[in-house]
């Protein structure tokens, strides 16, 4: 097997080592920015929907900036978006390179459109269902905890899978600008120095990752759907 890969994959298994630090760093970029991204995207999200004309808390100047700037940052290509904001991540994170560097642009890249998935998914909630808890005298919290996110939970997933996919593609993107990971892997060595069964190696672990990503969230799109 390991002359099989060998002859199949030449430069890729002298430079394993990096290739798994590669994996490794593009997991800690995915992961720590998909946290923070899922936090404030479902923030946002919750209160976009809650707030806009005819919400349980209805609030348009509140509705109004927080919806033109999610629009404003999704415009923005990812990236000029990375060097747009590199003072923002030295300030907070003390660097604008590797894996550090990268997490402030990829929240800010993710948030605003998980945001507005969040938005989609909760707008399929039943208006009913929303009027008759109001009816039933319950608090904006209850209704935004039993009724807004308990029926919305399978349309969530699915919109969560769409954007830890899309926060793969951010960060393979993000490499490009020296912010490590599978993407800074691929064309440093695959496309600066023309190793194309390293590009072949990347492609197949973001598709693999893509494929296992897909398949949970389907699953749990599934399961929650009633």
């Amino acid at each position: 097997m390991q002359e099989i890969l060998s002859e199949i994959f030449p430069n890729l298994i002298s430079k394993w080592p990096d290739f798994i630090k590669s994996i490794h760093d593009t997991l800690i970029m995915v992961l720590w920015s998909g946290s923070v991204g899922f936090v404030f995207g479902i923030t946002f999200g919750i209160t976009l929907t809650v707030t806009k004309p005819g919400g349980i808390l209805e609030n348009r100047p509140l509705f109004q900036i927080l919806d033109k700037v999610t629009n404003l940052f999704r415009s923005i290509p990812f990236i000029i978006l990375l060097t747009a904001v590199m003072p923002l991540t030295r300030l907070i994170m003390g660097t604008a390179i590797g894996v550090q560097g990268a997490i402030v642009p990829l929240v800010l890249g993710s948030v605003p459109f998980f945001t507005r998935q969040v938005q989609s998914a909760l707008a399929q909630t039943d208006e009913g269902l929303v009027e008759a808890a109001e009816s039933m005298g319950c608090s904006p919290w209850e209704i935004i905890t039993r009724v807004y996110l308990r029926e919305s939970i399978g349309p969530l997933a699915r919109a969560t899978t769409i954007t830890a996919i899309s926060l793969l593609g951010l960060t393979a993107m993000a490499g490009a600008v020296g912010a490590g990971g599978l993407g800074d892997f691929a064309i440093r060595y695959g496309h600066d120095r023309n190793m194309q069964d390293i590009t072949w190696a990347t492609v197949i672990v973001l598709v693999l990752a893509v494929s296992i990503v897909q398949i949970t969230g389907d699953k749990i799109a599934k399961k929650s759907t009633h």
